[in-house]
Parts: C-alpha cells; sequence; structure tokens
C-alpha cells in the first residue's frame, strides 16, 4: 500500500509507526513532547532509529482522559505536522477519532487517518478520508466490554468498519486494521485477541497492532508504565509472527531489534 510518498510492502515486512503525543495528559509520555522543539527532536530520534511513520495525537485517549475541543486539538496538531512535513521525508499519520481534526491534519499535510473508533464515532469521518485519498487505520472499539461470543462479535464489528470506508469510497489498498487492544475489551479478552491475531488477518487487510506500554502488559507483569518496554517487546515478535504489517509503538529502537531478529528466524 502507499501511504503519502512511500510504498510498504505489507506482506513481507512489518513497519514501526512511533508515537508522538503532543499532549499533557497522555497515559505514558503525558507533557514531554507537547512543545514544538520538544515534539520535532522527538520525532526526529524515533525516525533516527528506524520509525517509518510518526503518529501525532493531540488527545489523550487512555482510560478516563478528559475530552478537548475540535479546535484546542486542531491548534496542538496541526503546526506539528506542518513541521514534520517541512523537516523530515516520512508519513504522517493524524491520531483522531474526530472528521473536523482530521481534515485540519490532512491539509496540514497528515497521509492517514488513525481512528480509535473506526468510523462509527464520527459519521462525517469516512467521507473526509475518502475526500483526500488518505490512508486510514481503522480501531476495534466497543462502549463496553459486552459480547455473547467474543472473537465472532470483534470480527463482525471490523467488518462494519470495512463497510463503512468502502460505502464512502475508501479503496481497499487505503485501509489497515487495528484490532483495538486495551479499548472494549477486559484484560482477558485484551490478551486473547493478541493471541489469535490471525482471526483479523483472515479479512485481507494490513494489520496495525498497537500494544505499547498497555495496561495489559502492565497487569500481566505487575509493573508500572515506564517499565513495559520488555512486555511490549515481547508482544512486536508475536505480532511479527501473526503477520502484522505495523506496530504502532513507543520504543522504536529495541521493538525494531526484535522485529529483525524475529524476521530472520522466520526466514529459516
Amino acid at each position: 500500500m502507499i501511504i503519502g510518498n512511500r510504498e510498504f510492502d505489507t506482506e513481507k515486512n512489518t513497519y514501526i509507526m512511533g508515537i508522538l503525543n503532543v499532549t499533557p495528559d497522555s497515559f505514558s509520555d503525558g507533557g514531554k513532547y507537547n512543545g514544538m522543539e520538544q515534539a520535532l527532536r522527538h520525532a526526529q530520534q524515533m525516525i533516527a532509529e528506524g520509525a517509518d511513520l510518526i503518529d501525532v495525537g493531540g488527545e489523550s485517549t487512555r482510560p478516563g482522559h478528559v475530552q478537548i475541543s475540535d479546535e484546542e486539538e486542531i491548534a496542538r496538531v496541526t503546526p506539528v505536522i506542518e513541521a514534520l512535513k517541512k523537516e523530515f521525508d516520512i508519513p504522517i499519520s493524524i491520531d483522531t477519532y474526530k472528521s473536523h481534526v482530521a481534515e485540519a491534519a490532512l491539509q496540514a499535510g497528515a497521509d492517514l487517518v488513525n481512528d480509535i473508533w473506526g468510523l462509527k464515532y464520527d459519521e462525517k469521518m469516512a467521507e473526509v478520508i475518502a475526500k483526500y485519498h488518505a490512508a486510514c487505520c481503522l480501531m476495534h472499539n466497543r462502549e463496553k466490554a459486552e459480547y455473547e461470543e467474543f472473537q465472532k462479535d470483534f470480527i463482525e464489528d471490523m467488518k462494519e468498519c470495512v463497510r463503512l470506508a468502502k460505502e464512502a469510497g475508501i479503496a481497499d489498498e487505503k485501509i489497515i486494521l487495528d484490532p483495538g487492544v486495551g479499548f472494549g475489551k477486559t484484560y482477558e479478552m485484551n490478551l486473547e485477541i493478541i493471541a489469535h491475531l490471525e482471526i483479523l488477518q483472515e479479512l485481507g487487510y494490513p494489520v496495525l497492532l498497537g500494544t505499547s506500554r498497555k495496561s495489559v502488559i502492565g497487569l500481566t507483569l505487575d509493573l508500572p508504565v515506564d517499565q513495559r518496554e520488555e512486555g511490549t517487546m515481547v508482544t512486536t515478535v508475536y505480532g511479527v509472527q501473526k503477520g502484522s504489517a505495523f506496530v504502532r509503538v513507543h520504543d522504536v529502537e529495541k521493538n525494531l531489534r526484535a522485529i529483525k531478529m524475529t524476521k530472520a528466524l522466520m526466514r529459516m
């Protein structure tokens, strides 16, 4: 698939989406990069370490987060996106579920919309993505972790996301799917969907796995958010083995090493 000016071989490779939170309250790095200088420096570091895309977020989506206005979110992300596109030759993703923010970000130069509600929160989101011929990452999410049969219901939810995309005119080659680890699921469900990523692969779209520093790792290992690197790397390795085309992480260098080692073993 093509994102921005780059082609991604999603069948053979696993690419890294580096996380750039320009928020004061992100669950793992809130406030560290919400100044322009700090944001650009961190993006430069992630690119040097091997990031293939940079995902810019202007509103924390951690549990219990406070929603901000479209205007405030736009004010946070658009100057950063413009600066990133000026300074670096790398595709940029906007992490938002609001169509107004997505449109402003796409106008500022973003290449991909990373929607944690998979087009289901804002009915205009799919239309905006299609209008700009942008790529999109559609994440699984629910208001409550209530399912009759988890894996079956999960797949039906993801099919609905794809249906919304296609009805709006978003091309198949512009769609990435994300299982939504940490969203609308119990601890056990989060483990289950990581362990059974192959069911998402069956829909025929590239898969992005985003587990970096999340609570499923903290609960499993009984570790705070700043000590979850090894746990994240294990899920990255597992994601590679299950065919994930992308992983979304905070620690680019270490996860890239883990991907390279896993790929080398898988070639034997």
